[in-house]
This record gives structure tokens, sequence and C-alpha cells, in this order.
């Protein structure tokens, strides 16, 4: 019988510094949710992002609406203005963009000059009506800074490059601060842009980490003493959560990955493994109390017979996890390198470092009350007897609804939508429709053309192939809005020639030009093109905002752009395309991810059970829940997003934990001399207990995630549940049914053994 080798000391040692010594690198751990941590760093759309953001300014801002019957009236528009200084002097906004600080360009007898649409000056010199018209008639503002039907005026805040969300989080604050001291709050109508979607998905991010670490926590340790009614279970299930949990939050600060949406999963994910395998230890010191052993040797019983099943659900769920690695979206990466490292130290805590302060302290009861644990016993032996007695049916019933529902898993859709990550009535998916329906859509995407010499952009030619580019896009429903280098110039030989509406149009002669844009003294000319004249963009905002459809608006940008323009170089980019090339990094990620874990958990099993038929039984159990989860998905119009594409991974990992202790026990019988039947009976019988109280466990636990209003959290909850429930079906009905089918069929198959 196995004996504990690890001194009591010195395990106790080791616990406490997994419980303290994380403490002082948790407290560094960055919050950042912002797109940029989301991409692979060298990907070309990110790179070429960055070489335009050097030039040009941050398209991620924040909009805020100001409406009211009121709104142009002076007064009101003279607090717009000292909102926009206010907010200029914030040494994280580059520029503020509104009626009264944007450029227009108006005739004058010599010419043209510039002012803004609503010079701060000349706000008293008008009235509420007169402002509104003027506003109006603008080329520029409807549709960027007025509503169309001049119901509402907006403020653009554009940033400087923020680092990280909580950044974001500090300028959202202020915009607000801002606004208050303007007298402005109660015309504020919302507050929109991706830097305040960002701000809603940290607020999320850290309400959901306040709320679901200590409930999944609370949810599993409540399950845990309900099932053996000691505070033992608890107080030792507390401390081993609390050595797991922070390493593995400190390996995240060790490695410079943010703390994000994706990886919030990781505390409570690990929370529910770790309880998972205190349950197999707890039931197995339980089952070794009723056949009569006593503190140590109902201690090193328990160790003989979970310690090695453990060690491999370790491993493959490890190895399920790290399958997420293979992903280029770096949270999800991060989440496979720390969760499968936490796991590995879930197993090194419960099976090494917890039972010799167990054999210290235990002198309790471990019998099993009848409403705890003891509880699942009648189900189980219910289970049991129809998985042995109608093992064929069961195998021809579940082949046959897996064949009728797989083709639902083609209807998956690949999808993400920023905008529809928060219920309709979250405030951020109002305030966004409310610019949207006022304003334009809030996705950016930027058309850049290059010119090869310094000063190409002012040849007519050159020009020519930008204003047939954006006034063909400009045509097109999702572009609400476009703006370029190009309107600019428009406007100043219109404004040249006394604003006769026939030269509203683009010159025709490079020295006009040249001689223009010598004259021109405004500012938002060059945030269309730079002061080399080599590198321009067309702005445009699109009213879409799904990763699907993104990607289509682009694919017919890049073919208009191939057949049309043949003097300029050119390039998509902007946040449009860096979300809409997210998708092909999900598939690609996922496709990496299932064959990685396919591959590493039949190469466990091969080892573990020594016989390639009872590998592929296994492994056939295992991946059945994935094709639940997956039909599931098709059934319902679940997306394959960032959060989704995790659930394949994880369950996976996860439902091997039960597939290993059930075979397991069904081994360590036969090798006892059972036969099969009898060792399936005894083992469902054992371990069919405490896999059974795991995926409750595991599932209350997940379930409570399905309660975040962030959806791909509640989605991701709510599918690992799911495919938790399938598995502990195919464990206990489909797993015994194949094996007695393949016993009876060819009597000689080797079903694996396990070592004495």
């Amino acid at each position: 019988m196995r004996r504990m080798t690890l001194p009591r000391w010195l395990a106790a040692t080791l616990f406490a510094l997994l419980l303290l010594a994380p403490g002082p690198l948790v407290l560094n751990l960055t919050f950042d949710n912002a797109p940029e941590s989301y991409f692979p760093k060298e990907a070309p759309a990110v790179l070429f992002d960055a070489s335009v953001r050097e030039e040009f300014p941050e398209e991620q801002v924040l909009v805020g609406l100001f409406g009211g019957e009121e709104i142009y009236e002076p007064e009101n528009l003279s607090a717009l203005h000292e909102l926009i200084q206010h907010l200029e002097e914030n040494r994280q906004v580059e520029r503020v963009l509104g009626v009264t600080s944007f450029d227009q360009i108006r005739a004058v007898d010599d010419g043209f000059t510039v002012e803004k649409i609503v010079p701060p000056g000349a706000i008293p010199e008008r009235s509420g009506s007169q402002w509104q018209e003027h506003v109006r008639a603008d080329r520029f503002a409807p549709g960027l800074l007025a509503a169309r039907d001049s119901s509402a005026l907006a403020i653009i805040v554009r940033p400087t490059e923020l680092e990280d969300s909580l950044q974001r989080l500090e300028l959202e604050r202020a915009f607000r601060e801002a606004v208050a001291e303007a007298g402005l709050d109660e015309r504020l109508q919302a507050v929109a842009g991706h830097v305040a979607l960002d701000v809603w998905q940290l607020r999320s991010m850290l309400r959901d980490s306040a709320v679901f670490i200590p409930a999944t926590t609370a949810v599993g340790l409540g399950l845990l003493f309900w099932m053996f009614r000691r505070w033992l279970v608890v107080v030792a299930g507390g401390a081993a959560i609390g050595a797991v949990v922070s390493p593995a939050l400190a390996l995240m600060v060790l490695l410079g990955h943010p703390y994000t949406l994706v990886t919030s999963i990781l505390p409570p994910l690990l929370a529910a493994l770790t309880v998972a395998m205190l349950m197999h230890l707890f039931n197995a010191l339980s089952h070794a109390h009723r056949r009569g052993y006593t503190e140590e040797s109902a201690l090193a019983y328990s160790l003989e017979r979970v310690s090695r099943p453990a060690l491999f659900t370790a491993l493959t769920t490890a190895a399920g996890l790290l399958s997420l690695t293979l992903s280029p979206i770096r949270p999800i990466e991060s989440l496979g390198y720390t969760a499968a490292f936490g796991v590995l130290l879930a197993y090194c805590v419960v099976m090494v470092l917890l039972p010799p302060l167990l054999a210290r302290f235990d002198r309790g009861n471990w019998s099993l009350p009848r409403r705890g644990i003891g509880g699942l016993d009648a189900i189980l032996k219910a289970a049991r007897g129809f998985a042995l007695r109608r093992a064929g049916w069961i195998v021809a019933v579940s082949a046959l609804a897996i064949a009728a529902t797989a083709p639902l898993i083609t209807k998956i859709e690949v999808e993400s939508d920023l905008y529809e990550f928060f219920p309709a009535g979250h405030p951020i998916t109002q305030d966004t429709r409310k610019v949207e329906d006022a304003l334009s859509g809030v996705m950016v995407v930027e058309a850049v053309f290059d010119a090869e010499a310094i000063d190409g952009l002012q040849d007519p030619a050159a020009l020519q192939e930008i204003r047939d580019f954006q006034r063909w896009a400009e045509q097109r429903e999702e572009v609400d809005y476009a703006l370029s280098m190009v309107d600019m110039l428009e406007e100043m030989h219109w404004a040249f020639h006394d604003e006769d509406p026939e030269f509203r149009t683009l010159p025709g002669r490079q020295d006009l030009i040249a001689q223009y844009l010598f004259v021109y003294d405004g500012r938002d000319l060059y945030d269309l093109v730079n002061r080399d004249f080599t590198r321009a963009i067309v702005l445009m905002n699109l009213n879409v905002t799904g990763a699907r459809e993104i990607g289509q608006t682009l694919e017919a940008f890049r073919g208009e752009l191939d057949s049309s323009v043949e003097v300029l170089d050119w390039e998509l980019s902007g946040m449009g395309r860096l979300f809409a090339e997210q998708e092909e990094l999900l598939i690609e990620g996922q496709l990496r991810s299932l064959i990685a874990v396919a591959v590493m958990i039949s190469v466990l099993m091969l080892v573990l059970w020594r016989s390639a038929a009872a590998a592929s039984v296994t492994m056939l159990t295992n991946l059945s829940p994935l094709l639940v989860i997956f039909i599931v998905m098709g059934a319902f119009g679940v997306w394959l997003d960032m959060a989704t594409a995790m659930v394949a991974s994880v369950a996976i990992g996860i439902a091997v934990d039960d597939t290993i202790h059930t075979y397991h026990g069904f081994l360590f019988y036969r090798r006892r001399g059972s036969s099969v039947v009898a060792a399936l009976a005894r083992a469902l019988q054992h371990t069919g207990r405490a896999v059974t109280a795991t995926t409750i466990v595991l599932c209350a636990q997940f379930l409570v995630l399905a309660a975040s209003d962030f959806q791909p959290t509640a989605a991701f909850g709510l599918l690992t549940a799911i495919g938790l429930v399938a598995a502990l079906l195919f464990d206990l009905l489909l797993m015994p049914a194949i094996v007695t089918v393949l016993a009876k069929r060819f009597p000689r198959l080797s079903l694996g053994r396990v070592s004495a």
C-alpha cells in the first residue's frame, strides 16, 4: 500500500508559500481588455495599423451625444465649447472635435478662409435656430458632429495612445466629470465609441471577477460540505483553491500577460477543477472508511486508488488547456498556459501537499450521509443496470441520435460582434444605437493611399482615384459617412470661386492644388493626409459591427480598389480590418486546438491503458460531448467567438477526468479477477458516485458564469455545463455499453490494463 513520503512540516511550508508568496505579484496584475491586447503583435494588419497611427490620429474615440430642444441655443453652444477646451487640457486627449473646433472653409474677398463651423467668438451673434441652419448647411458636420435631423450635437474625444483599459476608464471618467462641470450632464444622451465599449467591458470583467470568483468557490465548497457534511472539507478546499489560483495569477504577471475578459475565466475555472480533484480524494477516503481503514491507512488506501488516475486526468486536462496556446488570439493563448499550469499545480496541492496535513488533522468520520453524496447511489444503481442490460440498444440509439443531429454543426456561424456582447438593454448597447441613429456607424475603416514621391498626392490623377473610390464607397449601404482630403480640396476650390456650386469639384491642375494647400491654415486637413503628401486616408464609418459583415465589406472594398486604382498603392486599415481578421484567427485557432487536444489526449490514453482499443473507446466517449456542444451551438444559433472557441478544449480537458477515473476503476477490478460486467458494475458503483458528484459541482460552478451580462462569458459557462452533463451521461451509459458490446463480440480483445 502506498505510503506518504512528504514530511508534514515540508508540506505545510510549501502550502503556506503557495498561499502567501504570490500575493505581491498578484497585486501587480494588469487589467486590460483593449483590442490591441487580443491581436498578434506581428500580424500584418497590426503592423500596418501601427504604421498608419504614426502619421494619423487614433480612430478609437469617445463620442458624447448631447441633445434637447435647445441644444443650438448660444448658452449651450458656449457650454459645449468650454467642455471642449477643458477636455483638451487633459494629458490623455490629443484633440476634441465639435462644431466649435472643426474647420469650415468659407469664401472671402481675396480667396478663402478657414474658420470653425461655429466660431466661438461669434456664438452670441446668432439665435439657436440660425446656428441650427448654419450647422445643417455645413458639408462635414451632419453625420459626424451633428444629427442630420438637428436633434443633437456630438463631441468626439480623440485620445493620445492609451496603454490599457484602465487609462481608457480614467479618460471616460474625466469626460463625465467635465460634462458635469460644464452643466451639460442633463443633455448628455449617450457615450459611445470604442473607448466607451472598452470601458464597459472592463467594468463587466471586474464585476464578474468580483462576483464569480467568490461565488464559484462558495458553490463548490458548499456542495462539498453538503456531500460529506464535514467542515474539514470546506477548510481544506478553500486552502487548496487559494494555493492553486494565486500562483496561476502570479504566473500571468511574470509572463507579462494582462488580465482580460478571456483570462478572467481562469480563477473560477481553476477553482472548479480543484474542487473536482478534491471530490475524488474525499470520496476515496469515504470508501476507505467504509471498508474499515482508519486515519493514515485510509489515506494511503485512498491515494493508491485515486493518485494515478488523478495524475493522468491532470495531464489530459492540462493537455486540453495547452491546446489553447496554439490560438493566435493572445488572451486565449495566455489562458492556455496559465490554466494548464494551474491544473498541474492542483494535482500537486491535492495529491501531494494536502494528504500529510489531513493525516495530521483529520480525526473525523467519513461515513456518507444519506442526504449527501450517498443519496446518489439509487440513481447510479438504476443507470448501471440500464447500461449493462441494454448495451446494444444504447450504442445504437446514441449513434443514430448523433448522426441525425450532426448536420446542425454546419449551421454554426463564426462571428464576433463587440456590440452584441451585451444585452439589448445594456447602457453601451443603447448608447451605441443612439449615436448610430443620430450620426453614423461606430466601426471605422480607413482606405490608405500611398504615393511614391513627395507631393505625389497633389497630382490630380492620384486625387481622382481617391475621389472615385470614396464616391463609390459612399453609395454602399454599409457606409454611413466618409471623409478624405479630396473633400477639403473641393471645399477650397468652391470657396475660392465665391462658393459657386459648379466649382465644388476637384481642381484639375496641380499648381492650383498646391496654391490652395499653401493658403490653407487650418488643422483638419492634416488628419487626412501627411504633410509630405505621400500618404492619405479615406475615413469611413460603417454601420455594421459583426466580423463577418465587416469582412464582406472589406472584400468589396478590395475588389473596387484592385480594379480602379492604378496610380497609387493602397491598403485597408482601422479597427474594422483588425476586428474582421479576428474571425480568421478564431477559425485557425479552433482547428489547431481541436487537432492538438485530440492527438495529445489520444497519446496519453495509449500510455495509460496500453491498448489501442481502450484508447479508442475512451476517446470516443470524450469526443462525443464535443459533438453535443457543437450541435447545441448550431441548433440555437450560438456564435463561435472568442469565448465559445475555448469551450471545446476546456470541456474535453475536464470531461476526460471522469472517463479516466471510471475506466481506471473498471481495469482495477478486472486486474483483481472480476468479469467484464462485474468490473463495470463495481467501477460504476464506486467511481460513478465521485464522477457524478464532480459533475454536479462543476456544472453548478459553470452555471454561475451563465449569469454574466457579458454574453460570451454566459455562453461559455452554459455550454461547458452542457458538455459536462453530456460527458457524464456518456461515461455512465455509453462507455459501459460499448465495452460490454466489444467484450461479447470480441472476447479476446484487450481492453487495457493498469499497473498494480
